[in-house]
Formats: C-alpha cells, sequence, structure tokens
C-alpha cells in the first residue's frame, strides 16, 4: 500500500483505503450492460448496480431502476488500478478535486484513455468517475458496528495532507 511513514506515529500514516470507480448511465437497459460489461474488463471484479432513489418524470426514471454501475477497488488492486486512472488525467488533478475531508474525486472523460484499453465498437466510448478515500489507521473506530465512536479532529485527514500525500506517493501533480 502507498503511504507516507511516519517514524514519530505510525497511527499518523496516511493510506489509499479505496478507490470507488462509478458509471452513471441514467437509464437501464442495454447501455447500463455495456457499462457493467466495461468495468468488470477493467477490473477483473463484478459491477454493483445503483438504483433510482427517486421517480423523475421527464427523464424517464422510476424509483428502484437501475440507473448506474460502480466497482470498489481496495488494497493492492487499489493502487495499481489508480496508477492508470490518474495516468489517464496525466498525473495532473486541480486543487478543487479534494475535499476538507481529504477525499478526492475526478472524471475520466473516455475509458480508452486508460493504458492498455482498446476500443471496443460492442461497448462504445463510456466515461466514468473515481472517488478516492485516503484515510489514518483507526478510522475504522468510526464505521464499526459495535460502539462506533468519533475521530478526533486532530486525527481527520485534512485537504493539505491528501494533495502532498499523493504528491509524495503517486506522483500526481496538483494545478
Amino acid at each position: 500500500m502507498a503511504s507516507i511513514q511516519n517514524k514519530i506515529n505510525p497511527m499518523r500514516d496516511l493510506r489509499v483505503e479505496k478507490v470507488v470507480v462509478n458509471i452513471g448511465v441514467g437509464k437501464s437497459g442495454e447501455a447500463l450492460e455495456r457499462a457493467e460489461h466495461v468495468l468488470e474488463e477493467l477490473f477483473n471484479k463484478k459491477p454493483h448496480k445503483r438504483k433510482a432513489k427517486m421517480s423523475i418524470r421527464d427523464f424517464g426514471v422510476h424509483k428502484g431502476e437501475s440507473i448506474g454501475v460502480l466497482v470498489t477497488l481496495r488494497h493492492k488492486a487499489a493502487l495499481e488500478s489508480l496508477k492508470n486512472l490518474l495516468y489517464a488525467k496525466d498525473n495532473k488533478l486541480p486543487a478543487s478535486s479534494f475535499d476538507d475531508a481529504g477525499n478526492c474525486s475526478f472524471g475520466i472523460k473516455e475509458h480508452i484513455e486508460i493504458p492498455g484499453v482498446k476500443y471496443n465498437p460492442e461497448f462504445g466510448i463510456i466515461g466514468m468517475n473515481v472517488s478516492i478515500l485516503v484515510t489514518r489507521p483507526g478510522y475504522r473506530v468510526k464505521r464499526r458496528k459495535l460502539l462506533p465512536s468519533k475521530i478526533g479532529h486532530k486525527h481527520l485527514v485534512t485537504k493539505d495532507e491528501a494533495i502532498e500525500f499523493l504528491k509524495n506517493s503517486l506522483k500526481v501533480e496538483v494545478v
């Protein structure tokens, strides 16, 4: 895992917790199946379908209808895929891609920009959104089922720390 090593306190190390790749199609049917095949081909993992939270009559979307697919990557698979996904963006991200909690999101307009992917006329060209979650050890206490607890404000990842982490570990240029 890519992480910044802190020699004084290992609990202050940063790491990539997960990478979520999302394709929002907006409707079910053939387009959703193509998006599902693209994600499965790219990441060798079965994507999960996401359903509409409410009906929107103008767009022809009904509540509960599948309108998107996503894949969650963790550990080595996340880092290897993240390097390819960042390469598609020329290893440059705008500072506006980072939020105050240290998370980062960016979009890829065409999936064929990712290295090693060739155009397949069956799938067409599909864009996707990528979200990166940067955490420290100990974040599990917030999400655990038994006795969830708060994380102290000094232990939270800031925007500047996340930017510095991606610059040092993944050689990303933040503009």
